[in-house]
C-alpha cells in the first residue's frame, strides 16, 4: 500500500507541476496580453471580476497551481527524508508496541528514486543493532520491521532461545580459511521482569539483550517450543545456524517467540532496505474489549510517555 502511495504522490506531483509550467510558459503570456489590450482601450481601470472575464484561469490550471507546491514538498520529504509508518503487530515487543506510529529516516542507507527504488546515493551501511524498515523479501508490496542481528559475513547461530553471533572478520584482519576470524559470542541476556506482557496468559520473560555496541529489550515465551522445522534451511549449515549472504542482513524481531523473520524466510538484500526507524511521534491504546460499544479501530488512550527516539 505504501509502494501505491509513493507512486500516487509522484504522479501527483509531476501531473501538478506540468499544468503548472505549461500554463505559465503558454498560456499565462496570452492571457497578459488580452489583458493589457483590454486596459488600453478603456479609459477606466479594470476590476478583477472584470479580468477574470476577460482572461479567465481555468479551474484545472488554479488546482494544479494551488496544490503543486504543498505536494511537491510533501512527494521529497516522504520520499527522501522521513515516513510515517504504524506499527500492526507486537512481534517488535517491547520495544515497539501495536499503535506506535514512528518515523523512518528514509536516507540512512542510501538515497533512492521513490518509484523504481533504483540506489541514487550510497550513504550508509545498517549496524548490528538498527531497527529497519523493508520490503518483504517474499512479497515487496508489503514493508517489514525488524531488528538487524546479522551483517554481511556473519554467521548467526539461535539455540535454546538464545543468540550467538559469529562475526565476519573486520576490515584489514587476516582471515581464516572458514573466512572468519572471531569465535562465537553468545549474547548476554539479564532478565528484567516476567510479569509485565503475557500472551494469552502466559506470562513472557523479558530479558535485557546486549549485542555489540547497542543494548535493547527483548520477550521469551519459556513455554513456546522452537519451531526448527519452520526455520529457513540454508544450504550447508545446521537447522539453527546462517551465514549472511554478501550486500544482505539478518532480521529478528524483538518479541522472539511471536516473529516471523529471517529465521523463517531468510534474509533481506539491501536493495530492500526503506530506512532506520528513529522516532515514536503518536501512541494509541486499543483496549476496546468485546462488550466495549467502540470499534476495535477507534484508541481508548494516548501514551505520551512512549513519545521520543527508539532504541
Amino acid at each position: 500500500m505504501a509502494g501505491y502511495f509513493s507512486v500516487f504522490l509522484v504522479l501527483l506531483t509531476l501531473g501538478s507541476g506540468l499544468i503548472w509550467l505549461v500554463d505559465h510558459l503558454v498560456y499565462a503570456p496570452k492571457r497578459r496580453e488580452r489583458i493589457a489590450i483590454a486596459k488600453g482601450s478603456s479609459q477606466a481601470d479594470l476590476d478583477d471580476d472584470v479580468i477574470a472575464q476577460i482572461a479567465p484561469v481555468p479551474a484545472i490550471t488554479e488546482g494544479a497551481k494551488s496544490i503543486f507546491p504543498m505536494i511537491a514538498a510533501i512527494t521529497i520529504f516522504r520520499s527522501f527524508i522521513f515516513e510515517p509508518f504504524q506499527i500492526p503487530s507486537g512481534s517488535m515487543m517491547p520495544t515497539l508496541l501495536v499503535g506506535d506510529f514512528i518515523l523512518v529516516q528514509k536516507y540512512s542507507y542510501g538515497i533512492k528514486d521513490p518509484v523504481w527504488r533504483t540506489q541514487l546515493v550510497e550513504v550508509n551501511e545498517p549496524k548490528r543493532g538498527d531497527i529497519v524498515v523493508f520490503k518483504f523479501p517474499l512479497d515487496e508490496k508489503v514493508d517489514f520491521i525488524k531488528r538487524t542481528i546479522g551483517l554481511p559475513g556473519d554467521r548467526i547461530v539461535y539455540r535454546n532461545k538464545r543468540l550467538y553471533i559469529k562475526p565476519n572478520c573486520a576490515e584489514g584482519q587476516e582471515k581464516s580459511g572458514e573466512m572468519f576470524c572471531a569465535e562465537f559470542n553468545a549474547v548476554d541476556m539479564d532478565i528484567i521482569n516476567r510479569d509485565e506482557f503475557y500472551q494469552g496468559l502466559m506470562p513472557l520473560v523479558r530479558l535485557k539483550e546486549t549485542l555489540p555496541g547497542q543494548t535493547h529489550d527483548i520477550l521469551i515465551n519459556p513455554e513456546a517450543l522452537e519451531s526448527k522445522g519452520r526455520y529457513y534451511q540454508q544450504q550447508d549449515t545446521r537447522a539453527d545456524e546462517w551465514v549472511v549472504p554478501e550486500d544482505s542482513y539478518f532480521m529478528m524481531g524483538d518479541n522472539r517467540d511471536n516473529s516471523q523473520d529471517s529465521r523463517m524466510w531468510g534474509f533481506v538484500p539491501k536493495a530492500n532496505l526503506v530506512g532506520k526507524a528513529v522516532f515514536i511521534w503518536m501512541s494509541f491504546e486499543f483496549e476496546n474489549g468485546p462488550d466495549s460499544l467502540l470499534p476495535s479501530f477507534v484508541p481508548t488512550g494516548v501514551r505520551f510517555e512512549r513519545l521520543g527516539s527508539i532504541q
